[in-house]
């Protein structure tokens, strides 16, 4: 086929509506698009064509989406596994003394303190940090959940039995360490709009001895992380 044949063919195919790259795939022919185009600019294209551009364009846009989300999972799956590893690394040799630590941060933040509370309390709505505290507590100073008295804050129109229920059955405490307790008067005739909300879980014990020490863990802590910022600043 000689060059004036090629775009006759060319031509005609761009009058069917077919795009140029169509054509080249069609034709089995390495012509610029731009060649193309020049041949076929007095070509009368149908009056449909802008809607199938329309469609690949929506086609190609939602495969290019496809790659994309693809491509980021990937990333963010790579990424979290570096951090997981990196985690794996800090919590592979933890003793005793290392749990205390652990533990005595997390008190100070989530705990009840020795001035207005005597002995082990401590409440969260976050079923990670409740499950924390128990381990910590099991693994430091021998405390099991069936020593562990519970009561659960809640708002007016949630169900206490229900939540109850939740609770001992996600942290293993007997429903006779239960204590009863009364909603927030606050809440009430106020929608609960967090459907996941299951209340406070507050967690109590004996042990003012252990309170006291992890208060002083954490005052000892910061005198020594003090005094190692003001050694490295010299």
């Amino acid at each position: 086929m000689n060059r004036e044949e090629l775009k006759e063919q060319v031509c005609l195919l761009r009058k069917k509506g077919k795009t140029y790259s169509e054509i080249k795939r069609f034709l089995d022919i390495d012509i610029p698009k731009s060649t193309l185009s020049y041949w076929c600019q007095d070509v009368k294209l149908p009056a449909w064509y802008d809607n199938k551009i329309e469609e690949l364009n929506n086609k190609n846009l939602s495969k290019a989406q496809k790659i994309a989300w693809a491509s980021n999972k990937k990333k963010r799956e790579t990424f979290l596994k570096s951090i997981e590893d990196e985690a794996l690394k800090v919590t592979s040799s933890l003793d005793k003394e290392n749990l205390k630590i652990i533990l005595a941060a997390l008190y100070l933040g989530e705990g009840a303190k020795w001035k207005g509370h005597s002995g082990l309390m401590l409440g969260s709505s976050d079923l990670d940090v409740v499950m924390l505290y128990m381990e910590l507590l099991s693994a430091c100073y021998g405390i099991k959940p069936i020593e562990l008295k519970c009561r659960i804050s809640y708002r007016a129109d949630q169900n206490i039995k229900k939540l109850e229920s939740f609770w001992s059955k996600m942290v293993g405490i007997p429903l006779k360490n239960f204590y009863k307790t009364k909603p927030d008067p606050r809440t009430v005739g106020r929608k609960t709009q967090n459907k996941e909300y299951k209340g406070v879980c507050v967690l109590t014990c004996k042990g003012t001895n252990i309170q006291l020490e992890l208060e002083q863990i954490v005052k000892i802590l910061i005198k020594k992380l003090r005094a190692h910022s003001l050694e490295e600043k010299r």
